[in-house]
């Protein structure tokens, strides 16, 4: 009993480590010679070494550095191998890079992390991999959730992240950080990185256990880029979203039972979240240069407006959903816009908002059916609602949310079988 008690609690250390460290020691290994698929791998060991030796032998006084030494001493095995020296003589140059991403200043990128999210920026690099790069490599998302997030196969996603990888690795892109004149040409995909940290942060069903939340880390990232770069509006607009967002947290029920957010009690939202995100769309708007994450911002500090006036202004949304969509007319972006357009206008006219939307992956997309189930059963049209309800949950990965339209559909059947007795 004693050593499985021991043997969970190594696994939940080491799944913590894997969540808050991983993107800083794969930066370090990462930044020898920029094959970040080999510090994968070495990384991926030292893990396991970690469950197999950390039961018996205790978890190290500095478990983040036990690992990155035991994943450089893998990566040295490898480099040693007679395979290896045949297939990279490179040594000598490789080992002038191993110090790169060590010798940071830490007044210059607070975290290395972010730091791992600017290379990951490079102008050489595709810029539709970019941010799905940072989500893997900074961050641990696997290809499945990214290409979930992105609503294209995995396979296709996984074929795009290794083609990246390997990139990165053999035209020696450099790890090196830009200096502050180069970050905002990189700003955008380092955004969008930290953003992705939120926007699919979701517990991740894996059989029954949901994956732990990443909220605090990407208020931590858009935080620290705020502080990094005052004078970038959409830095402190990115801060401000994921601040008012995250306001509302515990107030949307366990894992097991999902509050939404017109049935929200305002009371128990974090008013110090809140003032946090006000402060910072105000520091965004006083720059004067309006940008997609400062629209989102606002969008999230009307929602929370209702704390104060005890309702929503829809014709508010509307009008900022419609803008968004000149900045950023994402898919995520079209089905929103087409929710606030039913506010305001009726049910009827966000389902045709959803009908004019073209893009082919709506058809994989959860949050689309979603809406399209709640504005059919609002419309009146049950058997519609039904099926629709039935496509949202096939694609729903979170627990709470698939119950949640569980329970709406059955008590949506129930009435339709009411009606006909």
């Amino acid at each position: 009993m004693e050593e499985r008690v021991l043997s969970d609690t190594v696994a939940v250390r080491a799944e913590e480590l894997a969540r808050t460290a991983y993107g800083r020691l794969l930066a370090i290994l990462a930044a020898r010679d920029g094959d970040i698929e080999s510090a994968e791998d070495a990384l991926a060991d030292a893990f396991a070494s970690a469950l197999r030796g950390w039961p018996e032998s205790g978890i190290p006084a500095n478990p983040e550095a036990w690992l990155l030494t035991a994943a450089r001493n893998r990566r040295h095995d490898v480099r040693r191998s007679a395979a290896h020296r045949l297939a990279d003589p490179l040594d000598v140059l490789e080992r002038r890079r191993l110090t790169v991403v060590d010798e940071i200043d830490p007044d210059a990128i607070p975290d290395r992390r972010l730091a791992l999210l600017f290379v990951c920026a490079h102008p050489a690099i595709d810029p539709a991999v970019r941010t799905p790069l940072m989500l893997q490599t900074v961050l641990g998302f696997d290809a499945e959730q990214i290409a979930r997030a992105f609503a294209i196969p995995a396979a296709t996603m996984a074929q795009r992240l290794v083609r990246a990888k390997r990139r990165i690795r053999d035209a020696r892109i450099p790890f090196a950080v830009p200096d502050r004149a180069q970050m905002p040409e990189r700003l955008g995909p380092v955004l969008e990185g930290v953003y992705g940290t939120y926007a699919i942060d979701f517990p991740i069903v894996a059989g029954s256990q949901p994956r732990e939340s990443l909220a605090a880390e990407s208020h931590y990232l858009a935080e620290t880029l705020a502080e990094l770069l005052p004078d970038e509006p959409e830095a402190l607009g990115l801060a401000a979203l994921i601040s008012l967002s995250l306001a509302r947290r515990d107030a949307r029920g366990t894992h097991e039972e999902l509050v939404p957010l017109d049935r929200q009690d305002p009371a128990r939202w974090d008013a110090t979240l809140i003032a946090l995100g006000e402060r910072r769309l105000h520091q965004a708007r006083s720059l004067g240069r309006i940008g997609r994450f400062q629209i989102e911002g606002a969008i999230q500090s009307v929602h929370c407006a209702r704390a104060k006036s005890g309702v929503t202004d829809w014709r508010a949304l509307h009008t900022l959903h419609a803008a968004l969509l000149s900045f950023s007319p994402t898919l995520g972006a079209r089905v929103a816009h087409a929710a606030a357009l039913a506010r305001v206008e009726g049910p009827g006219a966000g389902l045709a908002a959803l009908d004019a939307i073209e893009d082919d992956a709506v058809k994989r997309f959860q949050p689309a059916w979603a809406t399209r189930a709640h504005l059919l059963e609002d419309a009146g049209r049950a058997t519609e609602a039904s099926h629709a309800y039935e496509r949202a949950i096939s694609l729903a990965t979170d627990v709470a949310v698939r119950r949640y339209l569980e329970g709406r559909m059955a008590r949506l059947d129930r009435r339709v079988e009411d009606a006909r007795s």
